[in-house]
Parts: C-alpha cells; structure tokens; sequence
C-alpha cells in the first residue's frame, strides 16, 4: 500500500487569493478534506467554508479522500 495519494486541489473565489486555481498535491494516505483545508491554510474563522466537493459530489470535512481524487473548495457566499 503506498504511503502518499495524490489529490488535485481546486479552490474558488476568495480561497485563490495569495494562493491558487489548482494543483496537484501529495498527501499521506488517510487524509481527510478538512486536513487538505488546514494544510493550504484557510482560516475558517475569518473565512467560513460554504461547500466541499471531492469528484463533483457534496462531502463534510471528515470525508476520507483517495489517490487522484479531486478536491473543490468553495467559501460560504453571501447575499441578499
């Protein structure tokens, strides 16, 4: 069994800035969408997390990802 998956990650509106549109990471095997969301460093206090997609389908933070799995991250949007 390999140690480290590979997860495309892709971030979204305010999440792009000082950071990026989508890359290719490696991470240990077991590793979790709210670990990918701490390890690129959003800071859910200021910034709340509106949804998380893996492969186009709706997942909560401790949804387990797997190798060339792929990781959308959308903050919560506002509005009137």
């Amino acid at each position: 069994m390999k140690n480290s998956i590979e997860i495309t990650v892709k971030l979204f509106a305010q999440y792009r800035e000082e950071r990026f549109k989508s890359q290719t990471r490696s991470y240990p095997a077991g590793i979790t969408a709210g670990d990918i969301i701490k390890d690129i460093g959003i800071d859910e206090d200021k910034l709340e997390i509106g949804v998380i997609m893996v492969n186009g389908r709706h997942v909560q933070k401790d949804h387990i990802l797997k190798d060339k799995d792929s990781i959308s991250i959308f903050p919560k949007i506002g509005g009137g």
